[in-house]
């Protein structure tokens, strides 16, 4: 595989996967999965790759052993990644330890002409020599080459458990040091209750979680590097302004259980209206109206419901109309830097392999999958003086099923020493 770059222009690719889907199905899934996300090694060509892994084994991981070990296998192994012979995977398959698992999975890839490459000991505070392919499993807390935590409990919602935390690892290349994150934060368990206030209670604990992670990496412990954190951040947009929207010429109609009172499902319908569709833009087999009930039905809401009567508004310009309303991260914006979204919503995607570019109907379509980066990381990027498109954010698989969310990559530069001031911290490298 030709590399791009030179000796002094190192190529980085950096992705994100909530994979999940793919062990509920794997014959299909990860046929598909695979062979995209090869497609953008090939095309990228990076001399250092992270792949970053949420939900890793599926929904129960003691089933999925085996198809992990597959998937493993096949990523070490494959002609796509033959070039790649370093490489450290580090998996979380404590699945029986609920005060620790968190399904989190990280890939490292190392490119044999890339030479001055080095990862941090945590115990050791020092720099390590990479050399062959290792794999790390069950008990990742008691490896010093990374930091692994799940979130306290009390930041779960009602204290309960559930696969959130980080991994975090720190690298060296060429004398630039940088940590990676892998990160998977809360997602909203009702529409119902992120849609009452603006922003939702679901923001607010995603909020504090990911300044946990952040005081974390960045405390007192260790020399402080750039960081780039990239997982499932789960952010959503501000449901109520994104229904306000959407229904601004809407009635609301509430339903309630007959046992309980309790709000069970929100319907929009707009009054005055000829259009010859329903519910995600199909129109009547025979172009005749649906009772005028039915047809007025814009949006209909509920816990795990959210059934909006024309997709294409998520689609239409990669959704970016409806990024005014992602705003999780507005919050964060002295700490971290975002290159501009210019791909549609990451989630929910069908995960019906025929449907590749169809949203499920359960949520609001949201940006869940990012890519971050600390203010002196986003120096680090080289950005090109010539023609050639050389930083690129961007998601993978836009056509083809690849589970509920799509991947999301960012494939740049780094130049030698472009991480000064600390351009010496080769001078802590211990060779092993």
């Amino acid at each position: 595989m030709a590399m791009k770059g030179t000796a002094a222009n190192t190529g980085i690719l950096l992705v994100t996967a909530n994979v999940g889907s793919l062990f509920d199905d794997p014959e299909n899934l990860q046929k598909n999965w695979l062979r995209e996300f090869y497609q953008v090694v090939h095309t990228h060509k990076p001399h250092f790759m992270a792949l970053h892994c949420q939900e890793f084994g599926g929904k129960n991981y003691e089933a999925s052993m085996s198809h992990v070990d597959k998937f493993v296998k096949e990523l070490l192994s494959s002609d796509a990644m033959k070039d790649y012979n370093r490489a450290r995977v580090y998996l979380d398959e404590n699945f029986k330890s609920q005060e620790q698992f968190t399904a989190l999975g990280s890939f490292y890839f190392l490119h044999e002409s890339l030479k001055n490459i080095y990862q941090f000991d945590f115990k050791a505070k020092k720099y390590k020599k990479v050399t062959g392919k290792e794999i790390y499993s069950d008990t990742l807390e008691s490896t010093p080459m990374l930091e692994k935590e799940k979130f306290p409990q009390d930041y779960f919602p009602e204290c309960k458990w559930s696969r959130k935390g980080f991994i975090r690892t720190r690298w060296c290349i060429t004398d630039c040091a940088f940590d990676l994150v892998n990160i998977h934060l809360f997602h909203d368990a009702s529409n119902l209750v992120a849609w009452e206030t603006s922003p939702s209670v679901y923001s607010g604990i995603r909020h504090k979680a990911l300044s946990y992670v952040l005081d974390r990496i960045i405390d007192q412990r260790f020399e402080r590097v750039s960081y780039f954190v990239f997982g499932d951040f789960n952010f959503r947009l501000d449901a109520k302004s994104v229904v306000e929207t959407l229904c601004a010429k809407a009635t609301m109609q509430t339903v309630r259980a007959a046992d309980t009172n309790e709000v069970v499902k929100l319907i929009f319908r707009e009054s005055d209206n000829d259009r010859k569709v329903v519910s995600n833009g199909v129109p009547h087999p025979e172009g005749r109206l649906f009772d005028p009930v039915e047809a007025s039905v814009m949006l209909q809401l509920e816990k795990k419901l959210f059934d909006y009567f024309n997709q294409d508004v998520f689609r239409d310009n990669n959704g970016t109309a409806l990024l005014e309303f992602d705003k999780e991260l507005s919050v964060f914006k002295d700490k971290l830097y975002e290159l501009d979204i210019s791909f549609p919503p990451s989630y929910p995607y069908s995960e019906d392999c025929s449907q590749g570019m169809q949203y499920m109907n359960t949520r609001c379509p949201a940006w869940c999958d990012r890519i971050l980066m600390s203010h002196s990381a986003k120096e680090l990027i080289l950005k090109s003086e010539n023609d050639e498109k050389q930083v690129v954010y961007d998601h993978i698989g836009p056509n083809v099923c690849m589970g509920d969310h799509k991947p999301v990559f960012l494939s740049f530069r780094i130049a030698a020493g472009a991480g000064k001031p600390i351009a010496n911290v080769h001078k802590c490298c211990v060779v092993q």
